[in-house]
């Protein structure tokens, strides 16, 4: 974890705590680092209230309710999956905001449409829409993780700063 990460967490925890927000993450290719990333923080056991590490499409169907249509039609790596990921944390736990990862980390797996580096993210909260984004990111397995931790402790922080009242 990098220090702009470190800051970043600390930062998201207080925003959390100053909109008595409780946080659960549910990661795929990230495989808890975000997680680890917001718990590394001391204190930060009043904010975070879970995490969902679900690698396979069973444990995203089975922990998360991501309907297996979805990994039929449009792929684990998409857009669908990370929403309905998101959604389903929040709906699974007692957080009330929840981000989800899923992509390509590499090095291999990689295809023509969904490359090496591919992460979509998303972050659900109860009553608003989530928000959505795609990134593809550059460097080997550990550089695609990392990035996505870094993009997803700021996606956090826009889905709090776009759904307060």
């Amino acid at each position: 974890m990098t220090g702009d990460d470190i800051d970043a967490a600390i930062d998201l925890l207080d925003q959390c705590r100053r909109a008595s927000v409780r946080l659960a993450t549910a990661e795929s290719c990230t495989g808890g680092m975000i997680g680890a990333a917001l718990t590394a923080i001391a204190g930060s056991s009043d904010v975070v209230e879970c995490g969902f590490i679900t690698y396979s499409n069973e444990a995203k169907h089975d922990m998360l309710g991501v309907p297996m249509v979805h990994f039929e039609t449009v792929g684990a790596v998409s857009e669908a999956v990370a929403r309905a990921m998101a959604e389903g944390a929040v709906a699974r736990s007692r957080a009330d905001i929840a981000v989800s990862v899923t992509g390509i980390a590499g090095p291999g797996g990689g295809t023509e449409t969904k490359p090496v580096g591919l992460v979509h993210m998303a972050v659900a909260r109860h009553g608003r829409e989530s928000l959505h984004e795609r990134h593809v990111f550059d460097g080997d397995r550990d550089a695609v993780r990392q990035q996505t931790v870094t993009a997803a402790l700021a996606l956090i922080g826009q889905g709090l700063r776009s759904s307060m009242p």
